[in-house]
C-alpha cells in the first residue's frame, strides 16, 4: 500500500470516530416514544445520581466513567488537528482544535456557578476542562515537538477511555428497566459511540504504524523523500 494511501485511510478512520462520537454522545442512549424520557449520552453523568440502585449503592460505579466519550472526543480533536502527516489546512486544523473548547465546556453542571466547581463532587470534571483548555492553548507546540507516532499510541489510548462507559452503561440497563417498567435496550446512540471509538482507534494504530521507523515498517510502505524528515 502507497504512503499516499495508507494516509488517507488513517484519516478517513480519525475523522469517522470523531463524527461518530459526537453523533452518538449527543444521541439518545435510551430513546423512548416521550421525547422528555429519552436518555442522552451527554445526560448520563448527571442522570445516573437519581437511579435508585445508583443511590443505594447497590449498583456501584463512579458516574465520572459517563464523560470518557467527552474526554476522547476533545482529546482527540486536539490530536487531529495538530497531526504532522500528512498534513492538513491551517484553517481545518484551527476548527478542529477550537472544536475541543466546546466539547470541554459541555462537562460543566447544569446551573454551575465557580463556587460549585470547587465542591468535591464537580471538582474532577473541573480539572479535566481545565486540563483541555491547557492542551489547546499548547496546540501550537504539541504539533511541533509531538512525534506522530506517540500521537497515534495516545490517539488509541483515549479511544480505549470509551470502553468503561459503555461497559457501565450496559450494567445500568436493568435498574433503568425496572424504573420504566418495561424491557429497554441501548439506543442506536450507544452504538455509534462504540464505533466512533473503534474508529478512532483503528486511526490511531495506522498512524503509529505509518510513523514506525523505516526498517520495521511493513513492507509496500513507503515514505517519499519529502515526508521521511519528519518536519512540520
Amino acid at each position: 500500500m502507497t504512503t499516499r494511501r495508507w494516509q488517507v485511510l488513517t484519516l478517513l478512520a480519525l475523522f469517522a470516530g470523531l463524527a461518530l462520537l459526537a453523533v452518538g454522545y449527543w444521541g439518545a442512549w435510551l430513546p423512548h416514544r416521550a421525547a422528555g424520557l429519552n436518555i442522552l449520552g451527554i445526560d448520563l453523568p448527571e442522570y445516573v445520581k437519581f437511579v435508585p440502585e445508583v443511590q443505594s449503592g447497590s449498583i456501584a460505579f463512579d458516574r465520572l466513567v459517563f464523560f470518557a466519550p467527552l474526554l476522547a472526543l476533545a482529546v482527540g480533536l486536539i490530536l487531529v488537528g495538530t497531526l504532522k502527516r500528512p498534513p492538513l489546512p491551517a484553517w481545518l486544523r484551527v476548527i478542529l482544535v477550537l472544536l475541543a473548547l466546546p466539547v470541554a465546556l459541555a462537562m460543566l453542571p447544569p446551573a454551575w456557578t465557580p463556587p460549585l466547581l470547587r465542591t468535591p463532587e464537580f471538582r474532577t470534571q473541573t480539572i479535566w476542562i481545565g486540563v483541555i483548555v491547557i492542551l489547546i492553548i499548547a496546540s501550537p507546540l504539541l504539533r511541533r515537538f509531538l512525534p506522530d507516532l506517540l500521537r497515534g499510541m495516545i490517539v488509541v489510548g483515549v479511544a480505549v477511555l470509551v470502553v468503561p462507559a459503555l461497559a457501565a452503561y450496559l450494567r445500568l440497563l436493568p435498574a433503568l428497566a425496572r424504573l420504566y417498567a418495561q424491557p429497554v435496550q441501548p439506543g442506536a446512540a450507544f452504538y455509534l459511540v462504540a464505533a466512533g471509538a473503534g474508529c478512532l482507534a483503528i486511526g490511531g494504530v495506522l498512524l503509529a504504524a505509518n510513523n514506525l521507523p523505516l526498517r520495521s515498517r511493513a513492507p509496500g510502505v513507503t515514505i517519499p523523500a519529502e515526508e521521511g524528515n519528519g518536519t512540520a
